[in-house]
């Protein structure tokens, strides 16, 4: 007798409310039947899990609805890619975007439980490192909240980036343990699991009459497990699947060896499984640490295209249509290899003909470039690639091949173009080049601001330009100003909201009506409350944490973001030096106050970063106990930055600086979020600053130094940065000051090799662009000066900023490249 029941006949659970009082009984049913606690002792954490399951049970409700509903209309699914997703703490997001907030607040405090309290008790998950993982975390927001049925692809890394602690000035890596407790918003899929091989031969097999067929026997295998968590977009409209794959061994333990004796060699199998998804950029300086690299890389490709396609197969025969059912995008060349990952799963696996999978891969992947910095264009050593992905090795000389006599003899493209191209980088030892290869497999380049779009027309890729010169097209970055607005700033919301009504929630683009607030005297007053309760919530984070004393009528000068020479937190620093020492020299001026505030990390193998971290805090030292500064000038690095330190510095911002070398920020998004909720940028004409200024008006906003035109001249031309630093008194004095030990009393000589770097080379142009970064931020301190001016420009900010939403990137996408 079958019992099964159809689709169509299973029962489906009634709506569920969203009365706080039955919110309640709810909590106290999950605190009691899933956690197994009395509410009596009941500790925070036990409150902040029942509340997540409360939520997750609304969400689940949606999220298989948004699944049914994808299976019935056979609409084009997009899948993202990506070594990293920064996607922060989940409980707020998902409680505003369901739109339960009052009503969960109203529930927890009938129970004696506020919910800010127990909300920031939820670990961040350590998944990303900066500005692309947190991009890909609002991209997945807002592909749920534009309806677009998407999965996010990446890895579960058991302790992702590391945690930022400082020991004497120095940046020290720990690790981050936030899945220690488990994770109450994911789901294991263990019907969803994949073989993935390492390593082993290729055979040919097949009759002499017919056509080749090739046969990959890897010597080593492990198993992709997938997790899913839901991501819910705004006012859960749709709700998509962020699913992350955990490597496991094929046998746990070699029980011949533990029972022989040998209890460590036994679990090498399982050592050597977990090591792939331990850490998210495990250091490469070294050969194992580049293998470690590779074998990531490839091991989350190759499961998220098994997945993808399995899922293809179940609704349709074979995957002529696949390009017109699936959307790959890669984000950035970290995933590249899943483009000659498709071509063996086509080829080899299901039996197409190669040209026929050639043109399926390339109409099905699109690619997003996020660097200029050639080094930042992954390659890999062709002996490691070939003993990893023997087979890979070979499809990408077999793409290579068609690419490069069909640029001969169709484009007539030269030895020097051909040398450009070519997949396999000749000059030194033999590389991979991953960039090239996410190029001509994909449909769609595209770069993330205007100014970057047209860079990698003329620099990086300008004979693969040449070769497609339709390929390249320009998607600006945004942020989800659910996360960076409403969440992250309340009070400002909630001021919007009675100044311009709410229309803005569902339309950034509506904040526009607040240009006619700009200069109105009492909307200022009240904005300006709005930024002090934010600073002042700052400063006492930071007293806490680190026992500073921060005055919030201060100026507060913030940069957080990466620790990169190109971002230039030196520039900043040095600059924080000449400021200190004009103080000292001339008291009777009138000075602003500022706080200047520092917060990222670095990569633990790049070592001028690390140091550019300590000098920031060897100068805080000096600085910050220094009577004669008066308080007048404060120096703050804010360890173990992430998303939810981003979410208090981020409002309380007063000035945003986004000074990278022109020419070298692909777009940025912390700049978005610092305007948005209503900073002054400080910025060079580098990445999104450009469409920034034309949208916010170059009257409200400070612009200094090189074009990237010029930096590009500049370096050409034969830089001089000697001359330059010896005609600057300042500058000279700022740099003597840092080399000859004032700030490094126990290891005078400590900072001599950074600033020598300065005087010889200057590639990142912190010499040739110090004077006017100088000179703006005094023209800062002017316009601080008269409140009313300030406000006007930083109001017009906010209410400028809405373009910038990733709500609009995401439709331009859709309707561009991914025609979902």
């Amino acid at each position: 007798m079958n019992n099964s029941l159809s689709p169509v006949d299973i029962p489906q659970p009634a709506p569920r409310s969203s009365n706080p009082k039955i919110l309640a009984e709810e909590i106290i049913e999950r605190l009691t039947y899933r956690i197994g606690k009395d509410a009596k002792v009941a500790k925070p954490h036990d409150w902040l899990t029942a509340s997540i399951l409360v939520v997750r049970d609304r969400i689940i409700d949606k999220w298989m609805e948004s699944t049914r509903k994808v299976y019935r209309t056979g609409d084009k699914r997009v899948y993202y890619l990506s070594l990293e997703f920064l996607i922060g703490r989940l409980m707020r997001d998902a409680v505003t975007n369901l739109g339960l907030m009052s009503e969960m607040r109203d529930a927890l405090k009938s129970l004696g439980v506020d919910i800010d309290v127990i909300a920031g008790l939820e670990p961040d998950a350590a998944l990303g490192n900066g500005g692309l993982g947190r991009l890909a975390a609002c991209f997945m927001e807002s592909m749920a909240t534009v309806d677009i049925p998407a999965y996010g692809y990446g890895i579960r890394y058991v302790h992702g980036l590391f945690r930022q602690q400082m020991a004497d000035g120095w940046q020290v890596e720990l690790p981050e343990t936030w899945l220690a407790h488990g994770n109450p918003w994911e789901f294991e899929r263990r019907e969803s699991s994949y073989e993935i091989g390492y390593g082993g031969s290729v055979e040919s097999v097949g009759g002499y009459d017919e056509a080749p067929r090739y046969v990959w026997k890897p010597a080593e295998r492990v198993i992709a497990m997938a997790y899913d968590t839901p991501i819910v977009g705004w006012r859960g409209k749709r709700v998509n699947t962020l699913r992350l794959w955990s490597a496991q061994p094929i046998d746990p333990i070699l029980l011949d060896a533990f029972n022989a004796g040998d209890h460590i060699g036994a679990l090498r199998e399982s050592n050597k499984a977990e090591a792939l998804t331990r850490v998210l950029y495990p250091a490469d300086a070294n050969p194992a640490g580049q293998e470690l690299r590779l074998r990531q890389e490839y091991f989350f490709s190759s499961a998220s295209l098994q997945d993808i396609l399995r899922r293809h197969l179940q609704q349709y025969p074979d995957f002529t249509n696949l390009h017109d059912k699936v959307s790959i995008q890669l984000n950035d060349t970290h995933p590249a290899v899943s483009i000659a990952e498709l071509m063996r799963l086509l080829t080899d696996v299901h039996g197409m003909d190669f040209d026929e999978a050639w043109e399926i891969t390339r109409q099905t992947f699109s690619y997003t470039n996020h660097t200029l910095l050639p080094e930042a264009l992954e390659s890999w050593p062709v002996p490691l690639f070939e003993r990893l992905l023997p087979r890979h090795m070979q499809i990408v000389y077999a793409v290579n091949t068609k690419i490069l006599l069909d640029a001969r003899k169709e484009k007539k493209f030269g030895d020097a173009q051909i040398r450009a191209i070519s997949l396999i980088d000749e000059n030194g030892d033999r590389r991979v080049r991953m960039g090239n290869l996410a190029f001509v497999g994909s449909h769609s380049i595209n770069g993330v601001s205007a100014l970057h779009t047209d860079l990698m027309k003329e620099t990086v890729f300008a004979d693969l330009h040449a070769l497609y010169p339709t390929r390249i097209n320009n998607k600006t970055n945004g942020i989800t100003p659910r996360r960076w607005l409403m969440q992250c700033n309340p009070g400002l919301t909630n001021l919007l909201r009675e100044a311009i009504g709410d229309a803005f929630e569902d339309d950034t683009e509506k904040l526009t009506a607040l240009d006619a607030f700009a200069t109105d005297a009492s909307f200022q007053e009240k904005f300006a409350a709005v930024k002090r309760a934010n600073k002042v919530q700052l400063a006492n984070l930071v007293g806490s944490r680190m026992g500073i004393r921060l005055d919030p009528s201060a100026m507060f000068d913030i940069q957080i973001k990466r620790i990169h020479e190109y971002k230039r937190q030196l520039l900043n620093i040095i600059e924080a030096v000449a400021l200190y020492d004009q103080i000292r020299s001339h008291p009777e001026l009138d000075w602003v106050p500022r706080v200047k505030f520092f917060a990222g990390k670095a990569a633990p193998s790049y070592h001028n970063a690390k140091l550019i971290i300590k000098l920031a805090n060897d100068v805080a030292r000096v600085i910050n106990n220094d009577p004669a500064v008066r308080g007048l000038l404060k120096v703050v690095f804010v360890p173990n930055y992430n998303v939810s330190l981003a979410e208090i510095m981020v409002p309380a911002a007063d000035l945003s600086e986004q000074i990278s070398t022109a020419g070298m920020e692909a777009s940025g998004t912390g700049n978005m979020k610092f305007a948005l909720n209503g900073a002054l940028t400080i910025g060079t004409l580098d990445g999104a600053n450009v469409e920034m200024r034309d949208h916010v008006g170059a009257e409200n906003i400070v612009i200094f130094g090189m074009t990237a035109e010029e930096v590009a001249r500049t370096r050409a031309d034969g830089h001089n940065p000697r001359a330059l630093i010896e005609g600057s008194r300042e500058l000279s004095q700022a740099l003597s000051a840092i080399a000859s030990g004032v700030f490094s009393p126990d290891d005078r000589s400590r900072f001599s090799g950074l600033i020598d770097g300065l005087y010889n080379h200057d590639w990142f142009m912190v010499a040739a662009d110090f004077d006017a970064y100088a000179k703006a931020q005094r023209d800062v301190d002017q316009i601080w000066s008269e409140p009313a001016q300030w406000f006007e420009k930083t109001i017009r900010n906010t209410a400028r900023m809405g373009w910038f939403s990733s709500d609009r990137t995401i439709r331009q996408y859709a309707t561009e490249i991914w025609r979902a």
